[in-house]
């Protein structure tokens, strides 16, 4: 029997709220798991699936992007790999009727959660120009009105095909091929949004833009350190690497303005211990001023450099540059300007330099923290120059390691889902398909709104995703959505991007991970590439949620043959119908991928290669590794102002809301929350349970205000605060982006707590 969705869209604004937790998953993380899975999928499903999930046999979770160990568990999966696919595979279903009863002006009303809570999308549907209600159509009708859009346009850059991370590496590339055979590189992607700091400062630096380390890597340090990073919500199956480093004889040093349960205490639900006691996993915290990372790993270079022995001169030397400049600018290092940039102690600082001399073997860790500031390309530069100092990459237990959200958002990169594609990427699919490719830059997300807004764009098309809700700007987002001739997500369920719409809209229903896919050569896989490298098959095992769902392949496939036609040379039927022939192209186009059906037959997958940690070949412009010495930057406070990053809570992947509790930090039944210092709060005159505006102050003069937020007194860093996104989406401009990367400044946007009249 079909669970039934919640009938009324619950309140979020009126929190309950107890003591942050100092310890996290145990037998709360099994039980949450299993009410959550059972509540969608019923007692015999949630079995069924669960033990699915990750396994060499099943399907990959479509949460986040960790790496599964050589040697899995049976229940490989953690909690909020576990509301993801009881999400995916729940029993509730979205069908016409749904549509018929509910207006698009309702749906616009309902949050986020309430719309991700109805269940699974059944049927394409269409919102005809000037219609109030999304009604049924066919798949041939659907691309034929997609088809007759992109016809109409002017330019084939006018069309923005945008992607999700969740998108398998078999539809990515095909994707890929089909915006460049239309005419684009307009092919922006959620990598814009979090990791591309990362990906621009590697390229640059260390000449391959992905992460130089594996699980075993991790196992074999001396010495993690974990910047700007919550891996207790957002990757939790890190933790158990964590805890199996630690007890190996690695320490780790997290670095983060806000304490996390998950680094404190890890209760490993696999382990007897776990479910009792647990594992204490950070020996040092560090708890720093959001933006203050740069300064941070600055100081401790130059303090590297004036150490005797401590410098791997015959590694700098032999496979380095710039060490000299570089060199200059770490002595200009100050004290002081750090202390107030990191708000850190000199003793804490001494004593995380006295671990980092004492380690020979270190991986650094980041994700979101270091990535979304104006300076987070110069931020991770100097991660590198960190590294590279001791000779820690290309080193076995060493590297660098940015931790990727999407199960699928390195692949889909690695597949070429990019605005900004190498010469040799597009020379490659010229030679194998027989078509000029653009060479024309496209738009990255924040042009593409940018284009969308001015009229430069005016088709949207959608790969997965909810691109509102993880936009920046939101006001200016949708406004730039609704200016489109055509929107279209290909989706498994309702999102609030369904609601913001262009003149016309299509919602086109796809297949889940969880799901079996029957194509006309029988049964297929897909295969992903997680976080570390390694790429491996996926196969789902669950009937469809609906005999008219499409799998992703199927979609662009279909949609390439509709809009190209018969002039197109490319073998789109036959790709269709079998997926191995996908990645026989795949192999002849994408470096490191040739022999990949052979490859990806063996049981674990295969690993990509690496050619800093494989071989200390650096392949950057100069063909070494470079130390870069950029200057020290950090955002300044006004008075009477705090610093608010936005961040997930643990009912909450990305955009997706799966309940409205964030038991580790105490809070549960709501999401409009302002985490205060209690000093920071006193300061302010503002009580534990008072509400306020939050106003955020940038240099366009513009007010962006987030109504509603109740004051919760935590130990977050001195000066600064955090909120939930999307909820905080509106107060960060179009225009406040990382330099260099344009991924949106989300993680220090200054702001003044306003109550209200009377309040």
């Amino acid at each position: 029997m079909a669970s039934k969705p919640p009938k009324g869209d619950p309140v979020q604004d009126a929190p309950q709220v107890a003591q942050p937790r100092h310890a996290a998953a145990g037998l709360p993380a099994i039980g949450h798991s299993l009410r959550m899975a059972q509540q969608q999928m019923g007692v015999r499903r949630t079995a069924l699936t669960l033990l699915r999930v990750n396994q060499k046999d099943g399907f990959d979770c479509p949460g986040c992007a960790w790496p599964e160990p050589a040697e899995r568990h049976t229940a490989e999966f953690c909690e909020n790999g576990a509301k993801a696919v009881a999400e995916e595979a729940t029993l509730r279903r979205v069908t016409p009727d749904f549509f018929a009863a509910h207006p698009v002006a309702d749906l616009a009303r309902r949050s986020g959660y309430w719309l991700g809570q109805q269940g699974r999308l059944t049927h394409p549907m269409y919102l005809a120009e000037g219609a109030e209600r999304y009604e049924p159509v066919s798949w041939e009708q659907a691309f034929d009105i997609v088809a007759e859009e992109l016809g109409a346009l002017g330019s084939a850059d006018e069309a923005v095909f945008y992607t999700s991370g969740r998108t398998s590496n078999e539809a990515a590339f095909l994707y890929q091929l089909f915006a460049r055979e239309f005419g684009t590189n307009n092919l922006p992607d959620c990598s814009n949004m979090c990791h591309e700091s990362s990906g621009s400062a590697l390229t640059e630096t260390l000449g391959v833009g992905k992460g130089s380390v594996s699980l075993e890597d991790l196992y074999e340090a001396d010495l993690i350190i974990v910047a700007g990073q919550n891996p207790g919500t957002n990757h939790p199956r890190m933790l158990s690497a964590l805890e199996k480093a630690k007890a190996g004889g690695a320490q780790i040093i997290t670095v983060n303005p806000l304490p996390e349960a998950g680094m404190e205490r890890f209760k490993n639900p696999q382990t007897p211990k776990g479910l009792t006691k647990g594992a204490p996993l950070t020996d040092l915290f560090l708890q720093i001023r959001l933006g203050g990372d740069q300064a941070l790993f600055r100081l401790l270079n130059k303090l590297i450099i004036e150490t005797d022995g401590a410098v791997d001169e015959a590694f700098v030397a032999a496979y380095t540059q710039g060490y000299d400049a570089f060199v200059a600018a770490a002595r200009a290092a100050d004290w002081d300007e750090t202390l107030a940039a990191t708000g850190l102690t000199r003793a804490a600082i001494e004593q995380a330099l006295g671990m980092v001399l004492a380690s020979r073997r270190t991986v650094v860790c980041w994700a979101m923290g270091l990535t979304q500031h104006k300076h987070a390309v110069p931020t991770i530069r100097e991660v590198v120059n960190f590294l590279l100092l001791r000779g820690n990459v290309g080193r076995p237990g060493a590297g660098v390691c940015p931790v990727r959200g999407h199960s699928n958002v390195q692949g889909d990169r690695t597949m070429g889902i990019v605005e900004r594609p190498t010469p040799a990427l597009l020379a490659a699919l010229e030679r194998e398909f027989g078509f000029t490719p653009p060479r024309e830059h496209g738009y990255d997300v924040v042009n593409a709104i940018r284009a969308l807004r001015d009229g430069h764009a005016k088709v949207f098309f959608a790969m997965g995703g909810n691109f509102v809700s993880a936009s920046p700007d939101t006001e200016v987002t949708e406004a730039a959505m609704r200016r489109a001739r055509l929107t279209v997500h290909v989706s498994t369920k309702l999102n609030r991007s369904h609601t913001v719409t262009g003149a016309r809209a299509l919602i086109l229903p796809t297949l889940g991970r969880t799901e079996r896919d029957l194509q006309g050569s029988g049964e297929q896989f897909i295969t992903v590439e997680d976080s570390m490298g390694m790429v491996h098959a996926s196969r789902g095992r669950l009937d469809p949620a609906g005999a008219h769902l499409l799998s992703e392949p199927a979609i662009v496939c279909r949609l390439a043959r509709r809009v190209l036609g018969p002039e197109s040379a490319t073998p789109w039927e036959e790709f269709e119908k079998d997926y191995g022939t996908i990645r026989d192209r795949i192999a002849r186009v994408v470096p490191g991928f040739e022999d990949f059906n052979t490859k990806v037959a063996n049981p674990g997958g295969f690993a990509l290669p690496h050619a800093p940690r494989d071989e200390r070949r650096f392949p950057t412009a100069t063909g070494k590794a470079l130390f870069t010495a950029a200057p020290v930057t950090f955002p300044k406070l006004p008075e009477g102002r705090l610093l608010l990053q936005t961040l997930r809570s643990h009912d909450q992947y990305n955009t997706t809301v799966y309940g409205l509790d964030d038991r580790y930090r105490g809070i549960r039944g709501g999401r409009r929350v302002v985490l205060v210092h209690p000093d920071d709060a006193a300061g302010l005159d503002l009580a534990d349970g008072s509400y306020v505006d939050l106003v955020s102050e940038w240099e366009d003069g513009v007010e962006r205000r987030a109504p509603g937020f109740r004051v919760v007194h935590y130990p977050t860093a001195r000066g600064c605060a955090a909120a939930y996104y999307p909820e905080t989406n509106v107060l960060v401009p179009l225009d406040a982006t990382a330099d260099t990367s344009n991924t949106p400044a989300s993680k220090s946007v200054v702001v003044r707590l306003e109550q209200p009249a009377g309040g």
